[in-house]
């Protein structure tokens, strides 16, 4: 590929303007190549629902995402997709050439960690269309679908114009801070061919999320000396310095466009209820759809911390040690967004609209909040179907054909859309 291509075709997927979207989905979703592919999907259904339970039911807690990583590897292998390959970060890649080397390649990325600790009963209970386990539908069902997509495109022997890299991501759920995609973006020898980036995840195929929320989380610790609730009390105590902190950070006023957000989710320390403790922490959640007011947010608050020890050192006696506050950085999403009249955003929107979706955009934290805070064409489509709970041991989907099958069919008319169907 041209140095110079690349940054062309991206700039054509973040383009404001230039084709009529509306009409360029139809054509996609009218062509003969479209159709041949929607017939294959629902052919293959049932081996999609059965690769769907197999997946599932591998455990892949936080961090420990390898014996699902290396099964789904081997499922690309056994479909004859080329250069399927596991890096350093645990990441899963295959690649689907295209019949031009200049565009590139547009990733279709689903990932491979759940949000639920090893031990977790993962068997998948059926119940008719029904399939319950923790992880079926977030985003087991995004994984199959990439296999689905991939069985598809060759059983309508479809080419495309860009290359289509298939990306199952290690850690997008919680503590694991997007790092599979940061780390394809930061090494891989894929990140500098990237056209545009779609993640696959969650169920709802209306919805389409274009702007990355960002999050900033920390782990605030105040320590000091301790001592003898009774004997040693006048001392500095790190949990009235904490709470100072907490009392100050809850009032910050945040506007509600961008929405943005902030919360304290844990807090813990001392050893006993007859102890001025020695330290005293909380690990908080700031959050927001623009990078420029979280960058505010999270000023704010780092300010409110030295300023709550130095309170509590002005209140109390300090004769045994000052209070101190440790700060540690334990997440890190960077927002940003890809423009709603950009081409990606159009496109995409176009197809799920001319499936007879009322389109919902949307903002959230995906795994591309990284491509998009690269200014990489970015966005995050459902995988179809129906149902409830992720996040929970109830978690439940509904696989009826019809309605699962329309929502595969709409994400691969978006990978076309975008990749461009081949003459070739």
């Amino acid at each position: 590929m041209a140095d110079d291509a690349l940054p062309f075709l991206r700039a054509t997927l973040a383009a404001a303007e230039g084709g009529d979207a509306s009409a360029e989905a139809r054509a996609v979703l009218d062509s003969p190549a479209f159709q041949r592919a929607a017939a294959a999907l629902e052919a293959d259904h049932d081996n999609f629902v059965a690769q769907l339970i197999s997946l599932t039911q591998i455990p892949s807690p936080p961090f420990g995402e390898a014996v699902r990583a290396a099964a789904f590897a081997e499922m690309l292998r056994a479909q004859g997709l080329q250069e399927v390959e596991t890096d350093a970060e645990g990441n899963v890649t295959a690649y689907r050439p295209g019949t031009d080397s200049e565009a590139g390649v547009i990733v279709l990325c689903s990932h491979l960690d759940t949000v639920f600790p090893a031990g977790t009963d993962v068997t998948v209970r059926r119940e008719g269309t029904i399939l319950r386990a923790p992880g079926v539908g977030d985003d087991t069902r995004g994984l199959a679908l990439l296999l689905a997509l991939a069985r598809a495109l060759d059983a309508a022997e479809i080419r495309t114009r860009a290359g289509l890299l298939f990306l199952g991501s290690v850690g997008e759920e919680g503590a694991g801070d997007l790092r599979g995609v940061k780390a394809f973006f930061e090494k891989s020898r894929w990140r500098g061919r990237v056209a545009g980036f779609v993640a696959l995840d969650g169920l709802e195929t209306a919805r389409m999320v274009h702007a990355a929320v960002g999050s900033k989380r920390y782990r605030a610790t105040f320590r000091g000396p301790g001592g003898h609730s009774y004997g040693a009390f006048g001392l500095v105590n790190p949990a009235f310095a904490l709470a100072r902190a907490m009392d100050d950070l809850g009032r910050i006023r945040v506007p509600a466009r961008p929405k943005t957000t902030f919360s304290i989710g844990r807090v813990g320390g001392g050893s006993s209820i007859n102890a001025i403790p020695e330290e005293m922490w909380m690990e908080v959640d700031l959050r927001s759809e623009s990078p420029e007011v979280l960058a505010a947010l999270e000023a704010r608050f780092l300010a409110v911390l030295p300023q709550a020890a130095a309170d509590e050192n002005a209140a109390r006696d300090t004769r045994e040690g000052e209070i101190r506050v440790e700060v540690k950085k334990i997440g890190d999403r960077p927002a940003g967004s890809t423009p709603v009249e950009a081409r990606i955003t159009r496109l995409a929107g176009a197809v799920i609209t001319a499936q007879g979706y009322a389109l919902r955009l949307a903002a959230s934290s995906t795994d591309s909040n990284i491509p998009m805070s690269l200014g990489i064409p970015a966005v995050t489509v459902g995988t179809g179907g129906s149902g409830d709970r992720a996040h929970s041991l109830e978690e439940w989907i509904d696989v009826e054909p019809v309605a699962s099958v329309k929502g595969m069919a709409t994400a691969l008319g978006v990978a076309l859309a975008l990749s461009g169907i081949s003459s070739n």
